[in-house]
């Protein structure tokens, strides 16, 4: 058989599916990929369209009954979450409090992203008075440009930001790790039932993910040409902030995080209520079979 994949084009991606991609990986099927912006895998995964797919956490509420999520391959991790950006003019005192965004439109990569899903936590008590959903690579220079009052960018944005003129109203992840003390959960991997058995495709991304740490050299040509004009030095630190030990194995912190985020969003009414693992010992099985 052939397994259907579909990943963003982000280095961290291409990193850790490198040797699956390009079938260094023993036992495992060929694999044809679909490079696309995690707001469309989102959507794509609830027709069912691949067999294995990254997806946001904030998505999972609408994809488990047909998705199995796999412990490795995805992107966890401390001090790497989303950034909400505005213009210095636009940044008031400096405060970063959702209050400063009374009354905005904010520009956001998509909206059922872990990022957007962070962000309404943040903003509960004060929502901006518009959100528009908006191409993750235009958000940036829409804001320096005055479209948008702020925007919600993640992954390599954050070295980036300040060539566009503009300044961090709040990390994120920051908050996040403040208030919960847990890793952020950004990007999942999904099997999808009935397609391929999900420790099986454990194990090949593992593989996958030892290869590339093991000779990170072999991926550069593949994932340099997905990198979409990225510089090598923001290609390199990209990876080295996003493939992290929760790649290899999300572990009790990174289920916690998933079950924390997940549950916090069901108690605001964001998302619908998931009936996850109670106890650590419970976290693969209930949610990887």
């Amino acid at each position: 058989m052939t397994l259907t994949l579909a990943i963003s084009p982000c280095p961290n991606d291409t990193f850790v599916f490198d040797a699956l991609v390009h079938g260094r990986v023993p036992g495992a099927p060929p694999v044809e990929v679909t490079y696309a912006d995690v707001d469309v895998t989102n959507t794509a995964a609830e027709r069912g369209a691949f067999d294995l797919v990254k997806v946001s956490y904030a998505a999972l509420p609408w994809l488990l009954e047909d998705y199995h999520l796999l412990p490795c391959g995805g992107a966890l991790g401390r001090g790497c979450g989303p950034l909400v950006l505005t213009r210095p003019d636009q940044a008031g005192s400096g405060r970063a409090g959702a209050a400063d965004l009374g009354g905005a439109t904010v520009a956001v990569p998509g909206d059922r992203t872990t990022a957007y899903l962070l962000f309404r936590l943040w903003s509960a008590e004060r929502p901006p008075a518009r959100i528009e959903v908006v191409p993750f690579h235009e958000i940036m220079p829409a804001v320096a440009a005055g479209r948008y009052d702020a925007g919600l960018v993640i992954h390599e944005a954050r070295f980036t930001y300040q060539r566009h003129g503009l300044t961090a109203l709040v990390d994120l992840g920051e908050w996040w790790e403040g208030d919960t003390g847990l890793p952020i959960p950004l990007g999942a991997i999904l099997a999808r039932k009935g397609a391929v058995d999900p420790v099986e495709a454990a194990g090949w991304i593992r593989e996958s993910v030892r290869q590339a740490w093991a000779d990170p050299e072999a991926s550069r040509p593949y994932v340099l040409s997905h990198a979409q004009e990225m510089e090598p030095d923001v290609v390199d630190r990209h990876i080295g902030l996003y493939v992290n030990e929760f790649t290899a194995d999300l572990g009790d912190a990174g289920f916690a995080a998933v079950e924390a985020l997940l549950g916090r969003a069901a108690d605001a009414g964001l998302v619908p209520r998931t009936a996850g693992p109670q106890t650590s010992s419970s976290r693969a099985t209930a949610w990887t079979s």
